[in-house]
């Protein structure tokens, strides 16, 4: 906010309450209308924030997320409708990785080898998510405000005034170094490394939540040319991908909620459906002449949920699903997923090992 008052406050930011959990590539069909695909992709964008547009810098592709697969097949909808002939990709859910256990602290060493950074990761409660998320805490809130809110979430004073860094997707990086010299010149870089590895985390290379990063201890070189960013932002890095891998590391799945009203002969048939999708059954209630049945289903089991409610209903009943929370992706099928994930962004299938990362002291 520009204006001549000192400490004037800014105006505050918008938050919206979902986040897009399924993205699509989009392209024209063709090459001469891609000025007409960006202007309707950006006028999209300007009417529905929730709609987010980014470019892939690898592949060139057009990105578009959204809240589900019906949100996506609107906003594709009016881009047609604009004139526009475009070509479509499958689905593709985003996911987050998170830590189920504390782990650390871990050391790794800078490239130089002349700098020393111990991290330790541990998860982070959901109410304090919750707060990053609605922008209680934040980067741009006041500091006070937000050593007392956690105070209020039973943080102690010293762990309250130890936050460094506040990533919005829901996570945080506190220190509690003693007594070192060259931190605070050093702390932008060793940010950056943790700001890189919320965006792409160990697993697939998802955003992460839920996650306190804490540098526990800097041992820097004395000179500054051998703890520049160069060196410091990679160990950064290295120690946090160190702690997480050894923190049980899993990744979380969209979770919609769904709202099917319909007459009450219609029970069996839609609870058969959310049942045969992952999904379970949270309220049946009966409202005049029609049943209103809520569930939760995993966004990845929505892509043909509209053919098969259809089928199962006769059409005789709508529904509505809207995002409601991120879960921890079954065992059973973590391995396979995180192989899918990382073969489709072109990485290894097996994640790294941690001891790629940590250095012996």
């Amino acid at each position: 906010t520009l204006a001549t008052i000192k400490d004037v406050a800014p105006f505050e930011s918008i938050h919206y309450v979902s986040e897009p959990v399924v993205t699509i590539a989009v392209e024209p069909k063709h090459p001469r209308d891609l000025p007409k695909l960006v202007e309707g992709m950006r006028r999209l964008n300007i009417e529905d924030p929730n709609l987010i547009v980014t470019i892939n810098e690898e592949t060139g592709e057009t990105l578009m997320a959204g809240m589900g697969v019906l949100h996506l097949e609107i906003a594709t909808t009016m881009l047609q409708q604009q004139g526009l002939e475009i070509v479509q990709s499958q689905p593709i859910i985003n996911y987050r990785e998170t830590v189920r256990v504390p782990a650390g602290p871990v050391m790794s060493r800078s490239p130089n080898r002349h700098n020393k950074i111990f991290m330790e990761v541990m998860p982070l409660s959901p109410d304090i998510v919750e707060l990053i998320r609605n922008g209680t805490i934040s980067e741009t809130a006041d500091k006070k405000s937000i050593q007392k809110t956690l105070r209020e979430h039973g943080w102690d004073s010293d762990e309250a005034r130890s936050v460094v860094a506040v990533d919005e997707r829901g996570n945080m990086m506190t220190e509690t170094t003693k007594g070192v010299q060259y931190l605070q010149e050093s702390m932008a870089s060793i940010r950056s490394g943790f700001e890189d590895i919320m965006k792409n985390g160990p697993l697939a290379y998802e955003f992460c939540r839920g996650i306190k990063c804490t540098l526990t201890n800097y041992v820097p070189h004395e000179d500054p040319a051998h703890r520049t960013y160069a060196q410091l932002m990679p160990a950064s890095r290295r120690a946090i991908l160190g702690a997480m891998l050894t923190a049980n590391p899993t990744l979380l799945e969209p979770v919609l909620g769904i709202e099917v009203k319909g007459p009450t002969e219609l029970i069996g048939a839609v609870t058969g459906v959310i049942s045969g999708k992952r999904g379970k059954l949270v309220n049946i209630e009966q409202k005049e002449v029609l049943t209103v049945i809520e569930g939760e289903v995993p966004a990845a089991e929505t892509f043909d949920l509209s053919e098969v409610m259809r089928g199962a209903t006769a059409g005789k009943a709508v529904w509505n699903t809207h995002f409601k929370l991120w879960q921890a992706v079954p065992t059973n099928m973590l391995y396979p997923l995180v192989t899918e994930i990382r073969k489709r962004k072109g990485l290894s299938p097996e994640p790294p090992n941690p001891a790629e990362f940590i250095d012996k002291e």
